[in-house]
């Protein structure tokens, strides 16, 4: 990671003393890493964000019924519910994260941004932010390049997987990157851009991962949409300059201490927490029974 560094202080140093944008250091990292001309790194960075919007309409249009049944529709029946507590743009971005996400529980194209089990929270986050600023798609490209050095960093020194430090290292993360991604996209200072990471996982610290029968399905989902609400509303605290106190770096310790410290049925294995309910467990049978009956009874056919 000699391109990236290790930390936040040595990302926004070295961006400091040569005047280069946050995105350009991660730029080079990716050239480097992946062997391909810088032409070649924003084709790709074009083609998922074009995966993310789909997976964004996607979500809002077509039949988003999971195997399971737990999922079921839910982003449609926000957007067409007659009564709301929301601003449009706030139901808008509601909409879109569910949306997304509700495409991976359904077997969809999606993103890993960082991982599938996160995958509606940066689409829902930068479509929404490209709509109310009208933004240009390089300006997004830009930002999800911001966006994966937040995620490397906090790879390094925490985990962005929901098996070693709990949920709030899956959509604690990609809610970081995003973030992160919309104080730069709108022209905040490196300073700000830390700080929204910062208050992000302030505010998704120990969130453990109970998914119910082991699916990436609830409340996976719905984490999802509060996620993307944590990214934006930790985006304009930053953006009014406040301070959140404990270092971006520091937070990213706490993260990985909690996450060390969490017990492992919490932890993805489905064993505690939601996936531990009474309902839960009932779940859990009919799922199992349901994979049992559509196994061929030919094991040559399997």
């Amino acid at each position: 990671m000699s391109l990236l560094f290790n930390d936040f202080a040595s990302w926004g140093a070295h961006c400091a003393e040569t005047g280069e944008p946050l995105y350009q250091p991660v730029l080079a990292y990716e050239v480097e890493q992946k062997g391909r001309t810088e032409d070649e790194i924003w084709t790709g960075l074009q083609r998922a964000y074009d995966v993310m919007r789909d997976a964004v309409h996607e979500g809002l249009t077509g039949n988003m019924t999971s195997r399971s049944g737990m999922i079921n529709n839910g982003a449609k029946k926000i957007a067409a519910s007659p009564v709301t507590v929301l601003s449009p743009e706030f139901k808008q971005l509601i909409t879109r994260a569910l949306g997304a996400k509700e495409v991976n529980s359904c077997m969809g194209r999606v993103v890993a941004a960082p991982t599938a089990g996160a995958s509606g929270i940066l689409p829902g986050v930068l479509v929404t932010i490209q709509d109310l600023h009208k933004l240009s798609d390089r300006q997004i490209l830009e930002g999800l390049l911001v966006a994966a050095g937040i995620a490397l960093i906090i790879e390094q020194n925490a985990s962005l997987a929901g098996a070693v430090g709990g949920c709030q290292a899956e959509t604690g993360s990609a809610a970081a990157m995003g973030s992160g991604a919309i104080v730069y996209c709108l022209g905040g200072p490196v300073e700000q851009v830390f700080a929204a990471v910062a208050v992000t996982i302030q505010c998704m610290l120990g969130l453990v991962c109970d998914p119910v029968a082991g699916l990436v399905e609830v409340p996976c989902v719905v984490r999802n949409a509060s996620a993307a609400a944590i990214a934006f509303s930790s985006a304009q605290i930053a953006i009014a300059g406040i301070d959140p106190v404990i270092p971006v770096d520091q937070c990213v310790a706490a993260l990985g201490e909690v996450g060390q410290a969490m017990e492992t049925r919490y932890k993805e294995t489905a064993l505690g927490g939601l996936a531990a309910t009474k309902r839960g467990k009932e779940i859990e049978k009919m799922v199992l029974v349901q994979d049992v009956n559509i196994l061929p009874d030919d094991p040559a056919e399997m």
